[in-house]
């Protein structure tokens, strides 16, 4: 290194490889070393007997390789020793910058053209530099797989700092719950993206609530169990994002796709179960379960129409028939914390930010609910189980405590049959009994609220009965009434009209639905919205809708003389009758049913 050279080149001299040229190096003091030796602390060109491989730029490689997989930080000299082991059955020697001796001094030798043994040894040496190069970028992979901290997201670029949107997490429960996500979840949210509307509104919130629960797995295997007083406020995330989800059904009553949301609204609190001990499996179970009654109307209304809604159906309860099966192989008695873990509070992060979450409702729509607090549910103490336990392991002495059965004890609910079979003896038919709907009032006259149910019982003549300020979860009863009218004031849960004989109900609006049954010669009027109306064992019942109440569905059984009332744009009505008469005839194995065309 102390002397400075001057290289010549002979353009006239070429060799037949492309990656390999001669040139000679010359000391100023008259010596000439080999063209394979690097001096002046530069390893810019490596060669061999004097012939010039063409690797330029090796040591600027080797240096970003070291970069990417983190090791030029603890033995900067480790690339260039594999470098070295790597090429010393090709008789190559690297040496480390800074660290060359000047070589010594040569004659000079004419350049030469390269035999072909030669150009077998620059091939070989560039193939163990490409084989080097590949098992370092294995060593990249294997350390970004392995989580080792700034390498994934951005190893190979050399930026340590950026990652990946999901915090990545070896633990095996949230390994799996990334499987339920990218398998079951996702096929019923793209599902709900084909449907479209309100369905894939609500879908992105249920997208939400499950990235924040991931997270919230996520922080929990990091993370001891908290206090029972800092329990609520790490779970107080996934019980918002819960009541999100049903506060969107509720303002979203008017939807088409009702009965989906509700199905989702019905179910989705089955994420809780993180603060459901000793057993959340059946829990998650019972909130699956809770949505079969919105599914079973998805099912009965798209069966024919629209098969994409039947997969939908199928595949939101595989999502839960999945989450329970996770929760009763990784979370048996209860959500797993490590018991090695920091604090969960210091630990506790919020979900990566989700670009398919809707914006909030716009105003105008009542806020939802006050926040529920989730408790960890304990099972009762006092619930019996024990006892039935302890019974069943006492064995074959569980029956030591019965009584035996006498003779005396015997038939002792009927002792007539002890006198054995009698002869048969034809009896008259009972004499004809006038049915209960044709009778009048026969009890006290009742018109008075109890607990959240009003009665309404054997009023007869009055016109003018009034129920003021009726409330979503009151249910009007009205039985055994006759020539009454009952007007209905507020928002009510449901009406029933049982056992009336000429009597009208008007009412504003109704959450559930209203009935009529054994009743004859009825009126019911509904001024708002009525879900639906169920008419059984009637004779004579005229239904009155409202502009709202035209979706109503309407179920009658057993009844005659229906006709349903629609009002026109100038305040008359309409009367359709109700069909009483039907025809049914065989196809195959099956019945095929329509109702009789009328006569005349």
């Amino acid at each position: 290194m102390g002397s400075a050279c001057t290289c010549t080149k002979d353009d006239s001299v070429e060799d037949s490889s492309p990656k390999a040229k001669t040139n000679g190096h010359v000391l100023e003091n008259g010596g000439q070393h080999d063209a394979g030796v690097a001096h002046s602390g530069h390893l810019g060109d490596v060669a061999h007997n004097g012939h010039l491989g063409d690797v330029a730029g090796l040591a600027d490689e080797t240096n970003n390789i070291g970069n990417g997989v983190a090791v030029s930080n603890t033995d900067p000299l480790k690339p260039w020793r594999e470098l070295q082991q790597a090429s010393r059955n090709s008789l190559l020697v690297l040496t480390p910058p800074n660290t060359l001796a000047p070589p010594p001094a040569r004659p000079a030798q004419p350049p030469h053209h390269h035999t072909a043994s030669e150009e077998e040894l620059v091939s070989i040496m560039a193939g163990e530099l490409a084989a080097l190069v590949a098992r370092l970028e294995t060593a990249v992979d294997r350390l970004e797989k392995a989580g080792v901290p700034g390498l994934a997201g951005g190893a190979r670029s050399g930026n340590a700092s950026s990652q990946t949107p999901d915090e990545e997490c070896t633990v095996p429960f949230v390994l799996a719950y990334d499987d339920l996500l990218s398998g079951p979840f996702k096929t019923f949210f793209d599902c709900s993206m084909k449907i479209g509307g309100d369905v894939a509104s609500i879908a992105k919130m249920v997208q939400s609530t499950f990235i924040n629960q991931r997270a919230f797995l996520v922080t929990a295997s990091k993370s001891q169990r908290p206090l029972d007083t800092e329990l609520p406020q790490v779970l107080e995330p996934t019980g918002k994002k819960i009541q999100e989800v049903i506060a969107f059904r509720e303002s979203k009553r008017q939807s088409p796709f009702f009965n989906h949301l509700s199905a989702i609204s019905e179910s989705i609190p089955g994420l809780s179960w993180v603060a459901v001990t000793p057993a959340p499996a059946p829990y998650v179970k019972e909130m699956g379960d809770s949505a079969v009654f919105y599914t079973n109307r998805v099912l009965k209304e798209y069966r024919e129409k629209d098969k994409i809604h039947v997969e939908w159906v199928q595949n939101w309860n595989n999502v839960f028939k999945e989450l329970q099966e996770y929760v009763k192989k990784h979370h048996t008695t209860g959500l797993s914390w490590n018991t090695r873990g920091g604090n969960a509070m210091a630990n506790l992060k919020p979900a990566p930010a989700n670009c398919g979450v809707p914006p909030p409702p716009p105003p105008g729509i009542p806020p939802p609910p006050p926040m529920v607090k989730l408790e960890p549910k304990v099972a009762a103490a006092d619930d019996g189980r024990s006892a039935l336990f302890d019974s069943i392991n006492k064995g074959t002495a569980i029956t030591s405590g019965l009584k035996k059965v006498t003779d005396d004890m015997k038939t002792h609910k009927n002792p007539s049959l002890r006198e054995g079979p009698k002869p048969f003896v034809k009896q008259s038919s009972p004499p004809n009994r006038a049915s209960p709907h044709r009778d009048g009032p026969t009890g006290p006259p009742k018109f008075a609220l109890e607990g959240k149910k009003w009665f309404i019982e054997y009023q007869s003549d009055k016109p003018d009965l009034i129920v003021k300020d009726g409330k979503m979860d009151q249910s009007i009863y009205i039985f055994r009434c006759q020539n009454v009218v009952v007007q209905i004031k507020g928002k009510v849960n449901s009406v029933i009209l049982d056992s009336c004989k000429k009597s009208a109900v008007v009412f504003e609006n109704l959450v559930s639905s209203a009935e009529v049954v054994n009743c004859q010669s009825c009126k019911v009027q509904v001024m708002g919205v009525m879900p639906t109306i169920s008419i059984e064992k009637t004779d004579g019942c005229q239904v009155y809708l409202s502009k709202d109440s035209l979706k109503t569905e309407i179920v009658t059984a057993k009844s005659t003389e229906m006709n349903i009332l629609i009002p026109k744009d100038d305040g008359d009505f309409v009367e359709c009758p109700v069909p009483e008469q039907f025809k049914t005839v065989i196809n195959g194995f099956s019945l095929t049913t329509t109702c009789s065309e009328k006569a005349g």
